[in-house]
C-alpha cells in the first residue's frame, strides 16, 4: 500500500510503499488488550504489603480469661478482628509479571500499526530533525501540522535537538524505533513514523 511522505513543513516530498504484512494486519482488539495488560503488569512494582497476624509485634497472652466473662473467647490481641491486629488475606510483596510469547508480542505490534493505518492516523515523515533545541519553534510547526496528541517514532538514533524541543510540548512523545510499543502507540491519537522508522519496523516485524 502506498502512503504519502511529508516533511516537517507539511509539504509532500514523495511516496512510500508500506508492507502489507506489517501495516495491513486484520484488527485484533483481543491481542491489543492482552499486550497492554502485559506491559502495564510489568510496570507494577508489587511492593504493596500489610502485616499479617504473625508479623504484628505484641504479646501472645490472652487478653482476658477464657471463661467467666460472658465475652467471646480470644486467643491474643494480634487477631485480625482485634484493634491493632494483623490483616487477614492482605496484599504481599510479589511480582505481577506474566509471560507473553514473542510471536504474540510481534502480532500485537503489527496490529497496532495496522490499526493506525486503517484509521487514517498514520503519518510518514521524511525525517525528524530540528535545527535548534527551542521548544517554541517546534511547537509552531506541530500546531500547523495539527498534531495535538501524537507519538513520533524515529530510527535507532533520535536527533537530540528534536528530542529536547519536543519534550516540553504537551501531548507529544518521541521514541527510537527499538522503543516502539503497543501501549504508547494506542495512548496517542496520531502515529508519526519517519522513513527510517518504517524500514526498521518492517525488518523487525516481517
Amino acid at each position: 500500500m502506498k502512503c504519502s511522505v511529508i516533511d516537517i513543513s507539511n509539504k509532500k516530498v514523495g511516496d512510500i510503499d508500506l508492507d502489507e504484512s506489517v501495516f495491513g494486519a486484520p484488527a485484533r482488539p483481543d491481542i491489543l488488550s492482552r499486550m497492554v495488560n502485559w506491559q502495564l503488569a510489568k510496570r507494577r512494582s508489587g511492593n504493596h504489603k500489610t502485616k499479617q497476624r504473625a508479623e504484628v509485634k505484641g504479646s501472645t497472652a490472652k487478653p482476658f480469661n477464657q471463661k467467666g466473662t460472658g465475652r467471646a473467647r480470644q486467643g491474643d490481641k494480634k487477631s485480625p478482628h482485634m484493634r491493632g491486629g494483623g490483616v487477614a488475606f492482605g496484599p504481599v510483596v510479589r511480582s505481577h509479571v506474566f509471560k507473553m510469547p514473542r510471536k504474540v508480542r510481534q502480532l500485537a505490534l503489527r496490529t497496532a500499526l495496522s490499526t493506525k493505518q486503517a484509521d487514517g492516523k498514520l503519518i510518514v515523515l521524511s525525517e525528524a530533525k530540528s535545527k535548534s533545541a527551542k521548544t517554541g519553534d517546534l511547537a509552531k510547526q506541530v500546531k500547523k501540522l495539527g498534531w495535538e496528541n501524537a507519538l513520533i517514532i524515529d530510527g535507532a538514533e533520535v536527533d537530540q535537538n528534536f528530542v529536547l524541543a519536543a519534550r516540553n510540548i504537551k501531548g507529544i512523545d518521541v521514541l527510537p524505533q527499538q522503543g516502539a510499543n503497543v501501549y504508547d502507540i494506542l495512548r496517542r491519537d496520531t502515529l508519526v513514523l519517519t522513513k527510517v522508522a518504517v524500514e526498521k519496523l518492517v525488518e523487525r516485524l516481517k
